[in-house]
């Protein structure tokens, strides 16, 4: 087995202990098996940029911004420290979005660790005790793959709400473990508020996880999860507890109903203020037009 430099530097250091085996790669990262603080974990490595295959990275790193602001500018005009910059920020993010995601209740990795290009986590594993398989991997009834598909889109839609739209969801980052779906690989996600493709990002997402379902359960393709989930967001209705119905109309209703409802509280309190002001008034006048003794 070929051991990355990384891993061998993290050995090295005391992070981890022991490089157990690989468990699989893909198109940014390699992930290993790996032994730390006593425990088996999940250690992702980077890929180098001009080693990865994942394309229109544009799409994903717009709204991005770094603390430095010489970085910053740095990283939008391109040049050769830009660059370097950006590589960084694209591997560093996915700790920090799988930090606040797991914060928010998400069902994702819980981050253990890390290091220059390597992210330790918590190894997902399935009823067995075994890694957990990608779900294209798993035979689902129509009965669990409706579960499964009800449980990943209140999963994306809490998601949301913490802000994120993952952005490259599919069967292929979805593992199953033993108590659900988990989801993995999040360097790519976007900042829901400040990336103009959010939303085509999101209906990309509700998509793929939605058609893959309808193999084994096609009722699941009648709901319009996405369209409901970002109007809900955008009208700040959006919540983790959220039932959502996956009637686009319904979420229409929804958002018509609290924005009367606002816009009924913000009459009362400006009529409230209208008349403080004219009592006030009332009773200056009153003041005023007493005799004076």
């Amino acid at each position: 087995m070929l051991i990355p430099q990384r891993l061998r530097d993290m050995i090295d250091d005391g992070v981890i202990q022991e490089v157990i085996r690989p468990l699989k790669s893909g198109k940014e990262a390699s992930v290993f098996v790996v032994m730390a603080d006593n425990q088996y974990c999940a250690a992702k490595v980077y890929k180098d940029a001009e080693r990865r295959t994942f394309r229109n990275r544009q799409d994903y790193v717009e709204g991005r911004q770094v603390a430095d602001s010489r970085k910053q500018r740095a990283m939008a005009n391109g040049s050769r420290f830009g660059k370097k910059q950006s590589e960084a920020a694209w591997q560093s993010v996915e700790a920090t979005v799988l930090s606040q995601l797991h914060a928010a209740g998400v069902r994702v990795p819980r981050v253990l660790s890390g290091g220059e290009g390597v992210l330790v986590m918590e190894l997902i594993c399935d009823a067995s005790g075994n890694p957990a398989q990608q779900i294209v991997h798993i035979p689902f009834t129509a009965q669990e793959a409706i579960r499964a598909h009800h449980l990943l889109i209140h999963q994306i839609a809490r998601m949301l709400c913490a802000g994120f739209v993952h952005g490259d969801l599919s069967e292929f980052n979805i593992l199953m473990a033993g108590d659900g779906p988990m989801i993995i690989d999040v360097p790519q996600a976007v900042d829901a508020a400040s990336n103009n493709n959010a939303k085509r990002l999101l209906l990309r997402d509700v998509d793929n996880v939605t058609r893959y379902f309808a193999k084994f359960a096609p009722a699941v393709r009648r709901g319009e999860y996405g369209q409901e989930m970002w109007h809900l967001y955008q009208n700040t209705t959006l919540r983790p507890e959220t039932v959502l119905t996956g009637h686009f109309k319904n979420a229409t209703k929804i958002v018509d109903a609290n924005v009367i409802l606002r816009e009924v509280q913000a009459a009362k309190e400006e009529a409230a203020k209208r008349e403080e002001i004219r009592r006030i008034r009332q009773e200056q006048a009153k003041l005023k037009n007493q005799p004076r003794r």
